[in-house]
C-alpha cells in the first residue's frame, strides 16, 4: 500500500487529484489544509478524505509515507513540508506527480493562452463517447464527467490541460513543462499574466521551451495563423512532427453552426471561430491515437462546451445569457465576435470585470483597445479595493474608457451602482454576456439577470 499525503488538499486541482488517487486500490490518501471551502469541502468529505481538523501538523508526516504532494501556494516554511524534507521523503508538486503516475502512458497535453480547457474537453468528450479509456486533468467541468481529474491502472492514454502558470512557490517552472507530451496542442499565444511573465518575450519563451521538452518523435499540433507559433515551429527539434490547423469551413443557418466536411455538414452545439478551431485541433490530436475522422464527426455534435466557456446559463423568449471565462484581450475579442456572428439581429450587452493583475495594469489595459466593438453596450466593472489587494496603482475610470475606445463603453467602479445598473437595464431582444475570471465582487449577477428575464 502506497501512502500519499497532500499538503493543501483543499485546492481545486489538489482535491481532484487526491480523490483520483484514492480510487486506485493500492493508495491510501491523507491531507492537510488551513482552509477548505466548497465544492472541495463536500467532495473530500464524501470521499472520506476531509482532514479531521484544519491546520498544519508535522506529526502527520512520517517515514511511512511514499510521497508528499504540495499545492501551488504552499510556502517553503510550511511545518509539514519542513518535516517532509527533514525525513528525506519524496516531495512532488501536483504536475510532477501527474507525470509520475502517467510515465508509461501516451500523454496528450493541450497548451495555449486561450482555448486549452475547451480543446482538452473536446478530446475527452470524444474519447468517452467512443469508449476509449483515458486518464486526465482538465481545468473546467465537462458534462458527463464527475471530476476534473482521473488516474487509473487501465488507461493507456492521459490527456492534460497544460497551463503556463508556475508550478508552485517552490518551483518556478510553468506546469506544462513537467508533462513531456507525446502529442502536444498549442492553440495560440497572447501575452497575459504580467505578474508572472513581465515581458512578452519571456512569455513566448515558455511555449518554445514546452516544445523542447516533448518526448522523442513527438507530434506538435498548432494554430497556423499565430505568428509566435510559426516562429517556434520553424526551430523545432528535427524529430518532432508538426501539424498545422486553421479555422475549418463552416456556415451558420438559422442559429446553428454547421461544420462542412468531405462527406456531410455536421451540426454543432457550439459556435464561434475559436470553438471551431478548438474542434479542429482536437480532431487532429485524436487522429494521432487512432480515432478516424468519421468517428470524430459522428460524436462531436453532442459536445456542448466546457463550463464557463461561452456557457449558456439561461434564456427566455427574448433574452439569452452566457457565462464566459474571458479576461484577456484576445478572449474578450473572440467571444464578442463569435456572439455577434451567431446573433446578428440581437442587441449584445457585455458585462466585463477587470480583476486580474494584467487587466488592472494601467500599461496593459491599453491592449483592450477595440475589444468590445461587437457589443452594443459594454459595462466594464472593477473594484478599486482589488487594486489595493494586488498592490497596483490606482486606475482612472476615464483612462479605462479611453483604453477600450468605443462610445458604447460604460465604466463602473462602485459595487452598488453596478448592481443597480444591472437591475434597471432592459434585456428584451438581447444576448447578455457575463465575462470574468472572478465573481464581480460577490454580486450574484446570474440571479439578477435571471430574475429580470
Amino acid at each position: 500500500m502506497q501512502r500519499v499525503h497532500f499538503i493543501a488538499i483543499g485546492g481545486a486541482a489538489m482535491h481532484n487529484l487526491a480523490i483520483a488517487i484514492s480510487k486506485k486500490n493500492s493508495f491510501l490518501v491523507t491531507g492537510s489544509d488551513d482552509e477548505i471551502y466548497d465544492p472541495s469541502f463536500t467532495r473530500l468529505k464524501n470521499r472520506g478524505l476531509l482532514p479531521d481538523k484544519l491546520g498544519w501538523f508535522p506529526d502527520r508526516i512520517h517515514k511511512g509515507l511514499s510521497a508528499v504532494i504540495v499545492g501551488t501556494h504552499v510556502a517553503s516554511d510550511n511545518p509539514e513540508l519542513v518535516q517532509a524534507k527533514a525525513l528525506g521523503l519524496k516531495v512532488y508538486s501536483y504536475p510532477e506527480f501527474l507525470f509520475q503516475q502517467t510515465r508509461s502512458k501516451t500523454r496528450i497535453v493541450v497548451g495555449g493562452s486561450h482555448g486549452k480547457s475547451t480543446t482538452t474537453a473536446i478530446i475527452l468528450y470524444v474519447l468517452k463517447q467512443l469508449r476509449i479509456d483515458a486518464d486526465y486533468m482538465v481545468g473546467a467541468h465537462i458534462d458527463g464527467f464527475d471530476a476534473l481529474a482521473k488516474l487509473s491502472y487501465e488507461a493507456r492514454i492521459a490527456v492534460f490541460e497544460g497551463d503556463e502558470y508556475l508550478t508552485s512557490s517552490l518551483d518556478p517552472r510553468p506546469k506544462f513543462h513537467l508533462y513531456k507530451p507525446h502529442i502536444a496542442v498549442l492553440t495560440g499565444i497572447a501575452w497575459d499574466h504580467i505578474d508572472v511573465f513581465p515581458s512578452e518575450e519571456e512569455y513566448v519563451e515558455q511555449f518554445r521551451r514546452f516544445t523542447e521538452l516533448m518526448e522523442v518523435q513527438g507530434r506538435l499540433i498548432y494554430f497556423a495563423d499565430d505568428k509566435h507559433l510559426k516562429q517556434i515551429a520553424e526551430k523545432l527539434r528535427r524529430d518532432i512532427v508538426p501539424f498545422t490547423y486553421n479555422t475549418p469551413e463552416y456556415e451558420v443557418h438559422k442559429g446553428v453552426t454547421y461544420l462542412k466536411t468531405k462527406k456531410a455538414d455536421v451540426a454543432l452545439s457550439v459556435f464561434g471561430e475559436h470553438n471551431l478551431q478548438n474542434i479542429e485541433a482536437a480532431r487532429i490530436a485524436c487522429r494521432q491515437i487512432g480515432v478516424t475522422d468519421d468517428q470524430f464527426y459522428s460524436v462531436i455534435p453532442g459536445f456542448g462546451g466546457a463550463a464557463t466557456r461561452l456557457q449558456r446559463i439561461a434564456d427566455s423568449d427574448k433574452t439569452i445569457i452566457y457565462r464566459d471565462y474571458a479576461h484577456s484581450p484576445s478572449k474578450l475579442r473572440a467571444t464578442l465576435k463569435a456572439v455577434r456572428g451567431q446573433y446578428p439581429d440581437k442587441k449584445i450587452i457585455a458585462c466585463f470585470e477587470l480583476n486580474t493583475y494584467s487587466s488592472l495594469s494601467a500599461e496593459y489595459i491599453l491592449r483592450y483597445a477595440d475589444t468590445t466593438r461587437h457589443a452594443d453596450i459594454a459595462l466594464i466593472y472593477y473594484d478599486p479595493e482589488e487594486l489595493k489587494r494586488k498592490g497596483l496603482k490606482d486606475l482612472n475610470p476615464e483612462d479605462v474608457k479611453l483604453a477600450f475606445g468605443p462610445a458604447n463603453v460604460e465604466v463602473l467602479t462602485d459595487k452598488l451602482l453596478f448592481e443597480t445598473r444591472l437591475k434597471e437595464m432592459d434585456y428584451a431582444g438581447s444576448v447578455v454576456l457575463l465575462m470574468s475570471s472572478g465573481n464581480f465582487s460577490g454580486i450574484d449577477v446570474e440571479k439578477i439577470l435571471k430574475d429580470k428575464i
